[in-house]
């Protein structure tokens, strides 16, 4: 796929956008996460990092926020690189990506950069276009959540959140965004996010999964 130049509106992680967009609403059954749901899931508490259980699971990893205000692709991709290696340094990502002032352009860099990395071919690039997603889409989501993580695998999700869609602490303008999952929960389809964005009061944090799957379009997620 021809990479994407929207990015190039804002910088990546503190770029703020004036939000005019409709309300998101899924094209299945499965309603936008009603707001007790989203702040459930944010005031859930996070469990000790690499923690699992019957339902439960967490990576290990090395947190670090990014150190630029457009380096979201570079520190997203370093979180999920130390699940599984000594990663590189934010600004050896952002040469290899490549990332500008622009941000990071497309998420196909944070596909081959973290295959280069990690020595496999595990990443594949997964398009969602769609806004608001399929359940196809959606269903896909769900099955790259739990099959990467429970292979140890982050994901780096790049999203678009809109001022009525937002995850905890986000300013009240559009963000374009990198972030890593490296959790879920299959009790209530919850999914743990280490942001490097800082917008949160912690670093990691849940969020629902249907706000996940309406984050992502139209880009997309490396998984």
């Amino acid at each position: 796929m021809t990479p994407t130049t929207k990015f190039k509106a804002a910088l990546c992680g503190l770029a703020l956008i004036a939000a005019a967009a409709l309300p998101l609403s899924p094209a299945t059954a499965q309603p936008t996460a009603p707001v007790d749901a989203a702040h459930a899931a944010a005031v859930k508490p996070v469990p000790k990092l690499g923690f699992s259980t019957q339902t439960v699971r967490t990576l290990n990893i090395d947190f670090q926020y990014q150190q630029t205000g457009y380096w979201c692709g570079p520190a997203a991709t370093r979180i999920a690189l130390s699940a599984r290696i000594s990663p590189p340094s934010q600004q050896q990502l952002a040469n290899e990506l490549p990332t500008t002032t622009n941000g990071t352009d497309w998420i196909g860099q944070v596909t081959r950069v973290l295959n280069n990395h990690v020595g496999t071919g595990w990443y594949e690039t997964k398009e969602m276009p769609n806004d608001p997603p399929t359940q196809a889409q959606r269903d896909l989501l769900w099955r790259d959540v739990v099959l990467d993580i429970n292979n140890n695998y982050p994901i780096v999700a790049n999203i678009v959140a809109p001022a009525n869609n937002h995850p905890p602490g986000y300013p009240n303008y559009t963000i374009y965004h990198y972030f890593t999952v490296i959790g879920y929960d299959d009790s209530d389809q919850t999914v743990l996010i280490a942001d490097p964005a800082g917008f949160a009061p912690t670093a990691t944090y849940w969020l629902t999964f249907n706000q996940l799957a309406t984050l992502i379009p139209p880009k997309g997620y490396s998984a």
